[in-house]
């Protein structure tokens, strides 16, 4: 089990899901259809142990991203309804 005091392992652009599992957490209240790609990147970036460059990130990276992001959304979401 993950200890909440441990540091988190550091976040790459490279490492989307782990991106989304940390987003999931930090934002769990997030807006979805409202979300802008600055925005997301802001999110991205302020999250804990993100590591990475932020010039590194492009349109193409981030909208994979947020698909993947909604997708977890929505299958959390089913499986609460289920």
């Amino acid at each position: 089990m993950h200890d909440p005091t441990e540091e988190p392992h550091p976040l790459y652009w490279e490492a989307s899901y782990e991106i989304v599992l940390s987003l999931l957490r930090s934002y769990p209240a997030a807006n979805l259809d409202s979300l802008g790609l600055g925005e997301l990147q802001r999110m991205i970036v302020a999250l804990p142990g993100f590591a990475d460059d932020p010039a590194l990130a492009n349109d193409e990276l981030l909208v994979d991203i947020l698909r993947e992001y909604y997708e977890e959304t929505i299958d959390d979401e089913i499986q609460r309804r289920a």
